[in-house]
């Protein structure tokens, strides 16, 4: 109940919310600006000329061209956080359902229709909230969240996932992944990497939010039973199945940050020593006695399979103020980023240079 009426609290804040981007503190030469006012912002996807399209956990789904206008592509959806396109197609999953819009950049304006292709996604609302990515492989990939703070869940909940070609099936890839909001793929060596969040009610400090690397299928990460560097969780450690041998998160962070979705940085506009390192959201505590998170995090792999994280961007926490909560990363034509903001309602765009 606490956590449903703080989550109304901040939506309703939200409506309100106009971030200072003066008080964002980031690296000699970079800059923040306001790219657009989007409500809800949540996960992005982007066509080839730049054109971005924005998820939302409430009913909409919109689009902001190159030249910034923005444009409300569908209402009246669950959830619709994911959205990823490829070959002309906007690709929209919401809780329950993955949908498809046709040649979606020549509809903008216009209310286009949805063909759904596939209606029994699971529909549990806790830990709902849908992500999507196309894999090097041609697949589309997706989150599927355990229902549940803490405890053993049936296939697909806990997992990582991707489509069939049909789409009509899903095939688990990763188990023992209590919530993945945000996946990207190395540009080094073609690995996947995910986020994933950990448990809630065991105090300040555990476990570790995980930034997780998966260079091969079938593996489990340890929900519910291990967290962090193999430590047994108070409640299920004891329950681990025999055998079970879970893979170690290859960057732990503070606990209760929220990491959801990020990028491995492929442009050029920003200095060469931040090419190939992974830029991630943090959406921030929602049940910590000292709130943290609310920022931009570093990760720098350090090609042996870990990485070594630091903040890049913060200033969206002052005290216990908060004017913004950055939930994704999206790499422009450009090399700017484009950040997203459920809080505020917006989109940011970093870049580097005059």
């Amino acid at each position: 109940m606490l956590k449903k009426l703080l989550l109304a609290w901040l939506l309703s804040a939200a409506a309100g919310a106009q971030p200072d981007l003066g008080q964002i503190r980031l690296p000699q030469g970079f800059k923040l600006e306001l790219y657009a006012r989007v409500p809800g912002a949540r996960h992005l996807g982007m066509a080839p000329d730049g054109t971005l399209f924005v998820g939302t956990t409430g009913d909409k789904v919109y689009a902001v061209t190159p030249q910034r206008k923005v444009h409300e592509l569908a209402s009246g959806l669950n959830c619709p956080n994911g959205v990823a396109y490829a070959d002309g197609s906007l690709y929209v999953c919401e809780i329950q359902r993955l949908s498809r819009i046709k040649n979606v950049l020549a509809q903008l304006g216009k209310k286009p229709a949805l063909e759904t292709l596939n209606a029994s996604l699971p529909d549990k609302r806790h830990h709902g909230y849908r992500v999507l990515r196309w894999g090097p492989d041609k697949h589309l990939y997706i989150g599927i969240g355990a229902p549940t703070n803490v405890g053993e869940v049936p296939d697909p909940f806990g997992s990582l996932c991707r489509f069939a070609p049909d789409f009509k099936r899903l095939e688990v890839l990763q188990r023992g992944v209590r919530n993945t909001m945000g996946f990207d793929w190395s540009p080094q060596d073609g690995c996947l990497w995910f986020s994933d969040n950990g448990r809630d009610m065991l105090g300040d400090d555990i476990p570790p939010e995980e930034l997780n690397r998966a260079p091969k299928a079938g593996q489990h990460y340890g929900f519910p039973y291990r967290y962090g560097a193999n430590v047994p969780d108070p409640e299920w450690g004891a329950k681990m199945p025999a055998g079970l041998k879970p893979v170690e998160p290859a960057a732990a962070m503070q606990a209760h940050m929220a990491p959801l979705g990020f990028r491995f940085y492929r442009g050029t506009m920003f200095p060469q020593s931040y090419r190939n390192c992974i830029f991630l959201a943090t959406h921030g505590s929602w049940n910590r006695s000292r709130p943290v998170g609310y920022c931009l995090m570093l990760g720098r792999p350090d090609g042996k399979g870990k990485a070594k994280t630091e903040v890049f961007a913060q200033g969206w926490l002052r005290g216990t103020q908060v004017s913004g909560r950055p939930v994704d990363v999206q790499e422009m034509p450009d090399g700017a980023l484009v950040i997203s903001d459920d809080y505020a309602g917006c989109l940011y765009r970093l870049s580097y240079g005059k």
